[in-house]
This record gives structure tokens, sequence and C-alpha cells, in this order.
């Protein structure tokens, strides 16, 4: 049985520029085919639940929280919306500068409304906001923020009978964070406002999960409460964590600015290309193998 490489996955190709020292290595590698599935089409292969999709809200409440159980949670996540000629846009979805304070505020203005239609919203961190769903409760298939952001919020969301309550649910909460004074506070310190909330990720904590990973590096929270679930060894993202990653291993760089990938983890990604046999899957959904002696390869230029 061959070795199986390590896997760096990276925002999308088209954010490293030509001078980028990754092209040249790209240049030497091999190119497997496109898998334009996504993250979470790609956590969903990597961590298997049994399950037709990730019950993202579970996991993260489990692995922050602790508690998830045997209920059904819907992730609730602060967003940022913003109207234009065409709709309304989502520009972010969770990950956004948010201290605890100012989650509990806005979250402590949203309770009543979730609270009205049998929906407790609790914390889980100041970016992951959660439904705790009652018993049996069905809701409809909810979009990724990945499948929505930079698009028109509304072509995203629900449709028909079963969505119509949601959609009224999510005017309100918008009326209600849109008149909310932090947003006005974080906007003077040039910060977003947070004047929405995005549902996605509904179900329970599945009972076990079989990783198709030896480890992960990372510091995304969906990717480790997998891990954690999965029950696989997982390290906080440092330079020397990447440098020293082993075979099966999955490294994930895939939230960072291209540029900061060159800046501050570059190095430790061509120590490890020295020794270790790669493969490179980008937010885009291209890829491509590298394996050590590839380096060898120094007739084959950057394409143009």
């Amino acid at each position: 049985m061959s070795t199986p490489p390590a896997m760096l996955w990276l925002p999308a190709l088209d954010r490293f520029g030509r001078a980028h020292p990754l092209r040249r290595l790209l240049a030497q590698a091999d190119r497997l085919h496109d898998d334009p599935r996504g993250r979470l089409g790609h956590l969903a292969e990597g961590f298997h639940s049994g399950e037709s999709s990730l019950p993202a809200a579970a996991l993260v409440r489990e692995y922050l929280a602790g508690d998830a159980g045997d209920t059904s949670w819907l992730n609730a996540d602060p967003a940022w919306v913003q109207p234009d000629m065409t709709g309304v846009r989502l520009l972010a979805c969770g990950a956004m500068p948010l201290a605890m304070g100012e989650a509990e505020a806005f979250v402590q203005a949203l309770q009543p409304a979730f609270a009205e239609v049998g929906l407790p919203l609790e914390i889980s961190a100041p970016d992951h906001w959660q439904l705790r769903l009652p018993p049996d409760m069905r809701v409809p298939d909810f979009a990724t923020p990945e499948q929505a952001l930079g698009e028109d919020l509304y072509q995203h969301l629900p449709q028909g009978a079963e969505g119509r309550p949601w959609r009224v649910l999510l005017n309100e909460v918008q009326v209600l964070l849109h008149q909310h004074p932090l947003n006005a506070e974080r906007q003077a310190r040039g910060l977003p406002p947070v004047n929405s909330v995005w549902l996605w990720g509904a179900g329970r904590l599945p009972a076990q999960l079989h990783s198709a990973f030896a480890g992960v590096i990372g510091g995304d929270e969906l990717l480790l409460a997998l891990a954690a679930r999965a029950g696989i060894p997982c390290q906080s993202r440092t330079p020397q964590a990447v440098a020293a990653t082993q075979a099966g291993w999955l490294v994930d760089l895939q939230d960072l600015p291209a540029d900061e990938v060159e800046r501050d983890w570059w190095p430790a990604v061509q120590e490890l290309a020295r020794r270790q046999t790669l493969q490179f899957s980008f937010a885009s959904g291209e890829r491509w193998l590298w394996r050590p002696w590839h380096r060898w390869r120094f007739w084959r230029g950057v394409p143009r």
C-alpha cells in the first residue's frame, strides 16, 4: 500500500500572483482533476458520519460548549449583509471581529424574537451562535455560507410555504440588528456591522465519525470539531507544525490571505515539500500532486 500524501488546503488559486513561489512549485508538480465541491464537500468526504450532510451546528456546539447532547441544532451565525442595485449581498458570516460583550448584547436583543417561535438562541463563541431546535422539528435545506457569500442572499433562502416563516424571522432579525446602537459604534471604528444572521448546518451530533485523515493542523472550529469527534490528533496551526507534517495529515491554510501564506507560511511549506509528498487543493477546485523528486523537473517553467 502506497503512503498517502499530506494534504494542503489553500485559498483560491487566482489569489496567488504569477510571482508567488507557489507557482514555480506547481509547474513542477502533476496536475490532478479539479474538484469543485467546495470546502464542506471536502470535509464531508474526509469525515464520514453516515449522514447526507455535515451537522455543522451540533459539531461546533459540542466542541465549544460540550452540551450538544441529542438535541438538533442550527447555526445562526452573525453576518454582514449590504444592499446594492440588484438585491442584498451576504458579505461575511462568522469569522467577524466580534468581542464576547458585543455578541451578548446582540443576542440579548434577538432572543425574544427567536423565543417567540420556540427557538432558544445561544452563544458558543462570539462568532458562533446556535438555535436549539425543538424535538422532531423539520427545517428546510439552508445554503452554506460558502454557497451564498458575495451573492444575493434571497436567492439562497428557503422558498415556498416551508421557507416563509424563516424568511419572515430573518427579516425581523435584520430590523432589530439594523436598529442596534452597537452597529453605529462598530462602523465608527471601521468594523463591519452585524446586521443579520445566517442559518445553516442543521442536525444532531453524530454518534461517531470516521476520518480519512491521520490528523489535522488548522484553526477553523468546524475542522477541529470534526477531528475531536473522530478521535484523531489535531494541532494548532504554527509554521513549526506545518514543516513537521506527516503523511496522511491535513494542513488547512484555506482561510488565510494569499500574501500571508507567502509571508508567514511559505518557508514551512517549502521545508515540508523537500521530504513529503503533498496534495495541493485550492478553494477554487484545482489540485496538484507534488513529490520531492519533482524539484528536478527544472525544465518546467511557470505556464503563461
